[in-house]
């Protein structure tokens, strides 16, 4: 008797939401390895990022997306062009809101999405910080919206995650596989290093410096197969800017270094020699040979 082989299942997952929602660490989490970087700054994603989830019988290409808001600048607005890139041709949308302060930009954003036609699923956030009554009241909040399924979640903690991972399975059409099993985003090293080094400065710095910030990958020499010299520059705003990433006698800029060298060793495999500068350009986030020179590029 011959037996009659499942059919494998593939689609594309958009993650949806405003701005510090925990969209990145979701992805990560269920990605099972880094490729977002995560702050608690809003906004601290400013590409369209890949992940791929893959299991015996299905795979899963999540795109991270930045979070929903009105622009101010031509790299805001780049931003939103990626949220809106993300959603064409999706299979599934997979709509993400803190449950611990739903406002009424996630409650437009959550109607909004609730009129498409594609499969969509709403996850609540952070439960693991809310009382139940509160997110029974959410839930019951948002149930006649039309949603395919409201799955409550801790992106941090891992609680609800095996549910969600089943719900959005369940949206995925018969299709091949896109991706090989080892590979889980399509971003080359090269980014992933300038995010990390970004990372870290958002980790440390605080009040308007984060969101003037971006850095350069200007070279990565590798020496052997156990060494890489890397070279980056964090560009900033403002002479004053640059002062606060340099810190006193240099202080905040190695420790951003050290921090960033640590993540990039455990990404390559290997040990590195990571060399930063800060130059000041003004204003680039509003000139468009600087966007696309970090590689906020909309073409």
């Amino acid at each position: 008797m011959t037996q009659t082989k499942k059919p494998f299942h593939s689609g594309f997952v958009t993650i949806v939401g405003r701005p510090n929602v925990g969209k990145s660490t979701l992805m990560n989490a269920l990605v099972g390895e880094k490729v977002a970087i995560v702050s608690n700054r809003p906004q601290t994603t400013r590409n369209r990022i890949m992940g791929v989830m893959t299991r015996p019988d299905w795979q899963m290409v999540f795109l991270d997306t930045p979070g929903i808001h009105n622009p101010r600048t031509r790299l805001g607005e780049y931003m939103m062009q990626s949220v809106r890139e993300a959603m064409d041709g999706m299979d599934v949308i997979l709509v993400l809101a803190d449950a611990t302060q739903v406002g009424e930009h996630d409650r437009q954003i959550i109607r909004d999405m609730a009129g498409r036609k594609t499969p969509k699923l709403l996850a609540l956030n952070k439960i693991d910080l809310l009382p139940k009554e509160r997110l029974l009241g959410l839930i019951a909040e948002f149930a006649e919206l039309g949603y395919d399924g409201i799955v409550p979640i801790s992106a941090k903690t891992g609680d609800g995650l095996d549910v969600l991972t089943e719900a959005l399975v369940k949206g995925l059409p018969e299709g091949p596989k896109y991706f090989p099993d080892d590979m889980m985003t399509d971003q080359p090293e090269r980014l992933i290093c300038a995010e990390m080094i970004r990372e870290k400065a958002l980790l440390h710095l605080r009040d308007e410096v984060p969101h003037g910030i971006g850095v350069e990958m200007m070279a990565m020499n590798k020496e052997n197969d156990h060494f890489m010299e890397i070279h980056a520059t964090i560009y900033c705003e403002r002479d004053a800017h640059k002062g606060i990433i340099i810190g006193k006698h240099g202080a905040m800029l190695q420790l951003i270094g050290s921090e960033a060298r640590a993540d990039i060793e455990q990404l390559l495999g290997m040990h590195v020699n990571l060399k930063l500068w800060v130059k000041v350009r003004p204003d680039w986030r509003n000139r468009m040979d600087d966007l696309r020179t970090l590689g906020y590029d909309s073409k």
